[in-house]
């Protein structure tokens, strides 16, 4: 099969088509027909040799870890799916990603696609919605009522984040560029804060729960506008633990932990149309898209999702 790997660390020059062996799966997995796959920043950032103490892999890598396409072939022990299936997934962090026209995939980690919803809407869910998902309902408990602020409103894991917390009932506001205050207000944000013009800490207060998708500076002002009691969830570094302490915030660093039956609430908000992916770019799947998806994922102002289609 066709894939694009990398044999070594490095920029995007290393990522190269290749033909590589077809996956096999194993008694609890499937092999899925990649239709699409998309972009996220895990990608570059192992690419470029960041994260390699902490997910130490072997050379070569096929990166990219979200897919959507068609069930090919099933383990012997898979029980709830089928050649034929549209599925979509956030396949286990290996060396063995999506970048490649077949996947291997375990059962419990795949979500049935609904009707209606294209391979390419499904594949830019998977990491930035579970992120999200799992920001606002496993760490922060999201309640009806409650005031969230959403960073990067406009970005994969923000634009996520705002539709999931308007539809648990939430007061939505988010930061992001002047250039996108359309479409995210679109999405059902209750306050709109264009980054250039207004600092988010001056004009906000007591707040239940701020989604941290920068870090920096914005993660420490944060703490400024969270109520006693509030949360901060972090998909960048962890936060300062005395701030924390001090303002009695409850804090953390959200590492994914990829799950078939998440996705398939978020598969179902697509369905009943309560949750849609925004997606800004869609590249053809070759080594010349890959590496230009790479370059616009790195300048950390692409709009919504960036895409790959394979057919």
């Amino acid at each position: 099969m066709k894939a694009v790997i990398i044999e070594q660390y490095g920029g995007r020059e290393q990522l190269v088509e290749k033909e590589v062996p077809n996956p096999v799966p194993e008694s609890k997995q499937v092999v899925v027909e990649v239709r699409a796959t998309s972009i996220n920043p895990i990608d570059w950032k192992l690419r470029e040799g960041y994260l390699k103490d902490a997910v130490p892999f072997e050379f070569p890598i096929i990166l990219g870890w979200d897919a959507a396409g068609v069930i090919t072939e099933v383990g012997e022990d898979v029980k709830d799916f089928s050649p034929g299936d549209r599925v979509f997934a956030r396949p286990d962090t290996t060396r063995f990603g999506t970048y490649a026209q077949y996947t291997a995939v375990d059962e419990h980690l795949l979500a049935p696609l609904p009707e209606g919803v294209t391979f390419e809407e499904a594949a830019a869910v998977p990491l930035a919605g579970l992120t999200a998902w799992q920001c606002l309902v496993d760490f922060s408990d999201i309640k009806e009522g409650d005031r969230v602020l959403i960073h990067a409103g406009s970005g994969g894991v923000g634009h996520y984040a705002v539709q999931i917390a308007k539809h648990l009932g939430a007061y939505v506001a988010a930061t992001a560029s002047g250039k996108n205050r359309e479409w995210v207000e679109k999405l059902g944000v209750d306050r709109f804060i264009d980054y250039k013009e207004e600092d988010f800490s001056e004009v906000l207060q007591d707040f239940d729960i701020v989604v941290d998708t920068l870090g920096g500076d914005i993660q420490e002002k944060s703490f400024q506008v969270l109520k006693e009691g509030g949360k901060l969830p972090s998909v960048v570094q962890p936060p300062d633990e005395t701030k924390a302490v001090e303002k009695n915030i409850k804090t953390g660093f959200v590492w994914l932990e990829p799950s078939g039956e998440q996705l398939s609430k978020l598969g179902k908000m697509m369905e009943e149309g309560t949750l849609k992916s925004v997606i800004g770019h869609e590249l053809p799947f070759s080594q010349e898209g890959l590496r230009e998806a790479h370059e616009i994922s790195e300048s950390h102002h692409a709009k919504g999702k960036i895409v790959i289609t394979m057919k």
